[in-house]
């Protein structure tokens, strides 16, 4: 069977992947801290066929299985330059500036800077932790690290060419 140029063309659709993650959320990405022992270790990240309009991109991390009414957010990462397509692991550790220089880690939800991974409480079942990288349509939200999730997402949302999404699934037992 042959493809057409046409057909390979359509299947180079804005993709993200990860060399160490995959349906299951591990120890190494679950957050140190309220409770859990992980290392915290936010994922390598890759991703590929961008619009050719894009002029940056953004990262996050949410889980809308979190009993608070409203999700939790666990990584927003913003002004990633569009000549960037890759995250290394732990990134998300502002401490190792892993990112280049102007690339912002807002809070999450935990109140802290950068990547803080599943935790989710004790019993409550299976969670989506749902990372997306978000092809924009301008090189940078005019955003600091202090812009609150809600903020941030909205600025996403109205600078949006496309996106592409991982999704990965945690739960903790009380044996763990």
């Amino acid at each position: 069977m042959n493809i057409s140029n046409e057909q390979i063309s359509r299947l180079k659709t804005f993709t993200l992947s990860s060399k160490d993650l995959g349906g299951q959320a591990t120890k190494t990405l679950e957050f140190n801290g309220f409770g859990c022992s992980g290392s915290n270790q936010s994922p390598h990240l890759y991703w590929e066929h961008a619009p050719h309009e894009t002029k940056s991109f953004a990262i996050t991390m949410f889980d809308p299985d979190a009993p608070t009414g409203s999700g939790f957010w666990h990584w927003i990462v913003f002004d990633i330059p569009a000549n960037i397509n890759e995250l290394l692991p732990n990134a998300g550790n502002v401490n190792h500036n892993l990112v280049p220089h102007g690339v912002i880690q807002s809070k999450t939800d935990y109140g802290i800077y950068g990547f803080g991974g599943p935790c989710p409480p004790v019993g409550h079942g299976i969670h989506q932790y749902i990372i997306t990288v978000y092809a924009l349509k301008v090189e940078t939200l005019g955003l600091d690290e202090n812009a609150s999730p809600a903020v941030v997402g909205f600025n996403l949302w109205q600078n949006t060419l496309a996106k592409a999404s991982i999704i990965a699934y945690y739960k903790r037992d009380a044996s763990i």
